[in-house]
């Protein structure tokens, strides 16, 4: 009839209002039997993840230039990311002592506060190393801050801060349309798998229950 398709989203709320509404008039006993008791709204759309490639990884990590603090600690992060998996809460709440750099292997705290050990990588522990050593008490100074990676005040960096950076640095390396908040999360799996990785152990990594 000439009229745009309506979205699948719209259709699933609407689908939901009509069985609302018709399960209140089966409990106030003004209906015999509910019509929409087999209505089904539309599936959700699923988009996939954007993974990047090992390139555009390297252009990423690459973009920190300089050492200066700043610089230093997005170098930090962004290796810790996808060295580890890391959801962006995850990366935020780290403490100084969570991330190993003898053994080379971060603690991290999950969905339901749930803590779980994973390997670091070389090229992650250098940058978290030289980090610690030289950037981080330069940004902190004198507060008393548990958190591994701070604000320009030296101050817990916030969730808010830590996507001003990735997003810095996507843009720097070309990125912009490529990068999500859990982008270094998925191209890390997505990596290791490619190079074999068991899922089970994978899924230990990440954190997830199944």
């Amino acid at each position: 009839d000439g009229r745009p398709p309506v979205a699948p989203a719209t259709l699933q709320r609407k689908t939901a209002c009509l069985r609302s509404f018709y399960r209140h008039l089966r409990r106030e006993e003004l209906l015999a039997h509910d019509p929409t008791a087999d209505l089904r709204g539309p599936r959700k759309s699923q988009k996939l993840p954007q993974v990047l490639s090992r390139e555009e990884v390297a252009r990423l990590l690459a973009s920190p230039q300089g050492d200066g603090p700043a610089a230093q600690r997005d170098r930090a992060l962004l290796e810790l990311m996808y060295a580890c998996g890391l959801r962006a809460s995850e990366a935020t709440g780290l403490l100084v002592g969570d991330v190993d750099l003898v053994s080379g292997a971060l603690r991290a705290r999950g969905k339901g506060s749930k803590e779980r050990m994973v390997p670091v990588g070389r090229e992650a522990v250098s940058a978290v190393r030289a980090f610690r050593r030289d950037g981080r008490p330069a940004l902190v100074g004198i507060n008393d801050e548990p958190h591994l990676f701070v604000n320009q005040r030296g101050g817990a960096l916030s969730r808010q801060g830590l996507y001003k950076i990735v997003q810095g640095h996507a843009r720097t390396a070309g990125l912009r349309d490529r990068m999500s908040p859990h982008t270094l999360r998925h191209t890390f799996a997505t990596h290791l798998l490619d190079g074999g990785c068991d899922l089970r152990a994978l899924q230990e990594m990440l954190g997830h229950a199944d």
